[in-house]
């Protein structure tokens, strides 16, 4: 079961790069066409790219890690990006930071209780300002469905 004072609890700060061949690699491998990031000089990032953050992080930093859910009974519930500008483009520093913003609970209809924990990652550029955040949604099944 999912610890709720772990709200508000942070992961450690990293930076990450957006790279020109990891925007070209990314576009690719999820069959974009969209010139915008396999052709220009300067290319912006796909906005889905920030789901790559997850390389560039510290390892065993995560803030699922302080929540101390079942990693048995999760299921990925959502992911929602929010961009405050331009995506980013090739050769941008940003500074990245995870934090869990809520955890909640809800009757399922055939696993008892399921756990809801909501996740927020900033992006900020070398002044300060917000680029984008990252949204993820993770979910807790009470128990394992029953065979039918």
């Amino acid at each position: 079961m999912a610890d709720k004072s772990a709200v508000g609890a942070t992961d450690t700060p990293f930076d990450m790069v957006v790279e020109l061949g990891k925007i070209r690699e990314f576009a690719r491998a999820t069959k974009s066409s969209n010139a915008a990031y396999l052709e220009a000089d300067e290319p912006v990032s796909p906005p889905t790219f920030l789901t790559t953050a997850q390389f560039w992080s510290p390892p065993g930093e995560s803030v699922m890690a302080k929540v101390g859910m079942d990693l048995r009974r999760v299921l990925h519930g959502g992911q929602e990006y929010v961009f405050h500008g331009p995506p980013p483009k090739a050769g941008t520093r940003l500074h990245a930071q995870s934090r869990v913003e809520d955890i909640y609970e809800k009757e399922g209809k055939r696993g008892g209780t399921m756990t809801f924990v909501i996740a927020v990652q900033e992006f900020r550029d070398d002044d300060g300002n917000l680029v984008a955040e990252s949204r993820t949604t993770v979910i807790e099944t009470g128990k394992a469905p029953e065979a039918q």
